[in-house]
């Protein structure tokens, strides 16, 4: 690959990322244009730039952009209208928002006529695969730099070496061993390595930074109500808001409750498992109003349809693979099945647990005429069951003949 004349990097405005920033601009000579993304991760941002602007970046080149609401409208929601769990278990918070932000810095790219994007993803992680897969996807002439694959930067003693060589300035509690890595977005935090690389030893607390102990949580049970309209969320306790408020809320109801928290070993995309502390208090609050809603309006078919191909959706997003035309076909599918998935859902949120206690809509399918066990007026003939059974068992019957005549 050719040296880039301008790069777009992803720049968080941390010590990596500043390490990164200037060595671009030594190993290449290329000019450097920074891309911070608001995505609710609770930082503030403004260091990110006074940072750039020391590392000599013109501030026509710094990008800081505040996503949340493109985040959670665009990218968060159609996830959670398939109810999307990679493993059965994780509500993929850190894979949904790579697709923006690659999004984003192939856009800036075209925008200041830069030729490369970067990013401060290790070669021994999923992210690199899901920002340049995401890149690729919208532009294949991109070039990506990925730095943790190139240098010979390999140890925290090299990197904070090249930091002070360099007049990077280095926040005191990195001068030692971080305890673990974080990511955070607006949807959940993700913590792994170091103290919690062995899986057989339980978290310590204070890796936690989204919710209570459950245990702390209060001991009386707090009710609320969550609207959907076409299978996303609008209201909460009546008052309409936007996607992003609606998540900030049920973050804030979730940290409360101590609900959200997973310690989860994954198969990473690249081959090798790992385990990681998630929490995504909003989001487990949401999955479960969600299916809630789904129970009284969706039918049947169409649920036990999308239920089926939950799995390889949130495969696709945990791979990298949101520009996809599969993933986008699957897309189409669920949000057909969303056009009847509105009504309002009533949770109780209690010591790490949310539940639905009630559900209501005008779209709903259930019939109480048709399950009551008191009378019915007609509405079921119970008569009917009988040959229904008949004909679902014959092929059974058969197979049982044709076994029973073998055997002699």
């Amino acid at each position: 690959m050719s040296a880039p004349k301008k790069v777009v990097l992803a720049y968080s405005g941390g010590l990596d990322t500043s390490i990164i920033l200037k060595w671009l601009q030594t190993e290449y000579g290329c000019e450097v244009v920074t891309f911070t993304a608001d995505l609710g991760q609770g930082e503030e941002l403004d260091p990110a730039r006074q940072k750039a602007e020391m590392l000599g970046i013109k501030s026509e080149n710094i990008f800081i952009e505040d996503l949340r609401e493109e985040f959670v409208r665009d990218f968060v929601f159609p996830m959670f209208r398939a109810n999307a769990l990679y493993e059965g278990l994780y509500l993929l918070g850190t894979s949904i928002a790579r697709p923006l932000i690659s999004k984003r810095l192939v856009e800036i790219a075209e925008q200041t006529g830069a030729d490369a994007v970067s990013h401060g993803a290790t070669g021994k992680g999923n992210d690199q695969v899901r920002f340049e897969l995401s890149a690729y996807a919208l532009n294949p002439e991109i070039k990506v730099i990925a730095p943790w694959r190139e240098w010979d930067l390999s140890s925290r003693t090299k990197l904070l070496d090249f930091a002070e060589k360099n007049q990077i300035p280095i926040a005191k509690d990195k001068r030692g061993e971080a305890p673990f890595s974080v990511d955070a977005n607006l949807l959940h935090t993700s913590s792994e390595g170091k103290v919690l690389e062995d899986p057989a030893q339980e978290a310590p607390d204070y890796v936690f930074q989204r919710t209570v102990h459950p245990e702390d949580a209060p001991d009386t049970p707090e009710f609320i109500e969550v609207t959907f309209e076409q299978g996303d969320a609008v209201a909460i306790n009546g008052t309409a808001m936007s996607p992003a408020t609606i998540l900030t809320e049920l973050n804030e109801y979730g940290r409360k409750h101590g609900i959200g928290r997973l310690d989860f070993v994954e198969n990473r995309f690249v081959g090798m498992k790992s385990r990681g502390i998630y929490e995504t208090p909003g989001g487990t609050i949401l999955l479960e109003a969600h299916r809630g809603i789904e129970q009284i309006t969706l039918d049947s078919g169409a649920g036990h349809l999308k239920d089926s191909i939950m799995p390889r959706y949130a495969e696709l997003i945990y791979n990298g693979f949101w520009f996809s035309p599969e993933r986008e076909m699957l897309q189409a599918l669920i949000d057909k099945s969303q056009e009847h998935v509105s009504g309002t859902v009533r949770l109780k949120l209690y010591k790490g647990s949310v539940n639905t206690v009630g559900r209501w809509s005008d779209h709903s399918l259930y019939s109480e005429a048709h399950v009551t066990f008191e009378e019915d007026a007609g509405a079921y003939d119970q008569k009917d069951a009988a040959g229904f059974i008949q004909l679902n068992a014959l092929r059974l019957k058969l197979l049982a003949a044709r076994d029973r005549r073998v055997k002699k």
